[in-house]
């Protein structure tokens, strides 16, 4: 019973949220997956040490979540804990110059949304193609989210984590290997905020691309759907869409999971699906684009509780 003991370590020791064998259908963007050990929303830098400390004595796996919306956790559920970011680490900052780039420092638990519409807002350019993205600034981080020609990676100045045994650690832009759909920071380390350029900008300018950009998502992705993004990463000089829309496998069903008719790289949930369903799918779809093209697609999404 280590998440209980855990449970009963946190619950009134931090300030911020415990709960305890929490569904995690209430917390991912798929609405699927069983129940955590633990669901902690830490408020404050202190509560992630005290929730690693107590981790740590009882022996209990974790991991940390931005909004759950490219995660797939397993229909058992997790037999550990999960962390996400609360009220401290919302906050962001805009500088005050009016001309050339400028820094913006925002705390990675920020919804990314969030963030752009306030850049648009004070007139400041960067984020125009983020809009649309779902989940945490240190979601995207994590991920180096963005579209097919630009990556939030590209903006970055310097990210801070929280690296458990040793405390908080800046890491330079150059000091990470970005790449494709990732940043680089080591599992284990919690990304807690970030330095971003950006700079003033023509509000016209700004929301006609927000706009634009916004259209193509709306129009390319089942953004009514519950989804938890693109399945499969791109494989190099190709698009895993493209390769699994020509195999004709749009609209191919296990349970309440679908390959998306609207974009073939999603799966979507359209109603009651579990976990094993989207599995099923992703089990059944790699080994068609494998057969057809000697490809191996390589998931995008994270999966948690799965052995």
């Amino acid at each position: 019973m280590t998440g209980f003991d855990a449970y009963c370590d946190l619950e009134g020791a931090i300030t911020g949220t415990v709960l305890y064998n929490e569904p995690m259908a209430r917390h991912t963007s798929y609405r699927i997956g069983g129940p955590a050990s633990l669901y902690i929303e830490c408020a404050t830098l202190a509560d992630i040490n005290c929730c690693l400390k107590a981790f740590a004595e009882h022996g209990l796996p974790w991991c940390p979540m931005g909004k759950g919306s490219n995660l797939l956790v397993s229909d058992a559920g997790f037999s550990g804990a999960v962390i996400t970011l609360g009220n401290d680490f919302k906050q962001f900052s805009f500088p005050d110059e009016t001309e050339g780039e400028s820094l913006l420092i925002a705390g990675a638990g920020v919804i990314l949304s969030t963030l752009v519409q306030g850049a648009f807002k004070s007139g400041y350019s960067g984020l125009e193609f983020a809009v649309g993205i779902p989940g945490t600034l240190g979601g995207a981080l994590f991920m180096n989210a963005g579209s097919a020609a630009e990556w939030i990676g590209s903006i970055v100045e310097s990210l801070t984590v929280l690296r458990p045994g040793q405390g908080l650690v800046r890491y330079e832009v150059h000091e990470l290997p970005w790449a494709y759909r990732c940043s680089g920071v080591p599992a284990g380390e919690i990304i807690v905020e970030a330095g971003l350029r950006v700079k003033k900008g023509h509000l016209g300018q700004i929301r006609a691309k927000m706009e634009a950009s916004l259209k193509r998502r709306r129009k390319t992705q089942p953004l009514t759907v519950p989804n938890a993004g693109s399945v499969f990463r791109n494989p190099p000089d190709a698009s895993a869409g493209q390769l699994i829309d020509s195999l004709g496998l749009k609209g191919y069903t296990v349970g309440g999971a679908c390959v998306s008719n609207v974009h073939a790289n999603f799966i979507v949930n359209e109603g009651g699906a579990t976990a094993a369903d989207v599995i099923a799918i992703i089990m059944y779809v790699r080994e068609r684009v494998k057969e057809a093209y000697g490809t191996e697609l390589q998931p995008e999404i994270r999966f948690i509780g799965f052995s």
